[in-house]
C-alpha cells in the first residue's frame, strides 16, 4: 500500500480554528489601537490650531484671532508674498482649513469659529473636534483662547456646534 502525502482534513481544520482565535483576540487590540491613534492625532491638531490661531493674532492684530478655519487656509500660492493676507494667510494645510465647516481630516471633524461671531477684531475663538463616528474615537476635544486642549468622552449626540462651552463641564483639561 502506498502513503498519501498531505494533510488529513483533521489537521487543515484545527489549523483554520487556530488562526480564527488568534485573529479574535488580535482584532480587537487593533480596532483599539487605531482609536487611540485617531484621539491622539485630533489632540495633536487642535494643540497645532491654537499655536496657528496665536500666530494668526500676531500677524494680523488688527483682525484678532481667525473667525473660520478658512482663514487659516492657503491662498492660490503661499510662495507669493503678495497673495497672503489675513483671509489667506497659508497658516494650516488645505485639508484643514476647508471652505465649509466641519472639516474632515483623518477620523476627525475640526470646526473653529468666533465665541462673538461678527465682531471685529476676533477677540476669542474656540475650536472643537469630534469623531466622524463611533469607532473613530471616544472622545470629544475643545479648546479657546487660552489654548488648553479639553476632553470629554464622545457621545454620539456631540454635533460640532459653535460657539460650545468648552471651559466648563463636562469638558475637562487635557493632562500634558
Amino acid at each position: 500500500m502506498r502513503k498519501q502525502k498531505g494533510f488529513s482534513l483533521i489537521e487543515l481544520l484545527i489549523v483554520v480554528a487556530i488562526i480564527l482565535i488568534i485573529a479574535a483576540i488580535a482584532i480587537p487590540n487593533l480596532l483599539r489601537s487605531r482609536m487611540s491613534a485617531n484621539e491622539s492625532a485630533a489632540a495633536g491638531t487642535v494643540r497645532t490650531l491654537n499655536t496657528t490661531e496665536v500666530t494668526y493674532l500676531t500677524t494680523y492684530p488688527a483682525a484678532g484671532y481667525a473667525a473660520d478655519l478658512k482663514f487659516l487656509g492657503p491662498s492660490t500660492d503661499c510662495s507669493d508674498p503678495t497673495t497672503v493676507n489675513k483671509d489667506t494667510s497659508c497658516l494650516a494645510d488645505i485639508v484643514l482649513a476647508c471652505t465649509a465647516q466641519p472639516c474632515v481630516k483623518g477620523a476627525y471633524k475640526y470646526q473653529l469659529g468666533a465665541t462673538t461671531p461678527g465682531t471685529a477684531p476676533v477677540s476669542d475663538y474656540v475650536i472643537n473636534a469630534i469623531p466622524v463616528g463611533a469607532q473613530a474615537g471616544g472622545k470629544t476635544y475643545c479648546a479657546v483662547a487660552d489654548a488648553v486642549v479639553r476632553v470629554k468622552p464622545y457621545a454620539t449626540a456631540d454635533a460640532v456646534v459653535l460657539p460650545a462651552a468648552c471651559s466648563v463641564a463636562p469638558f475637562s483639561p487635557l493632562p500634558n
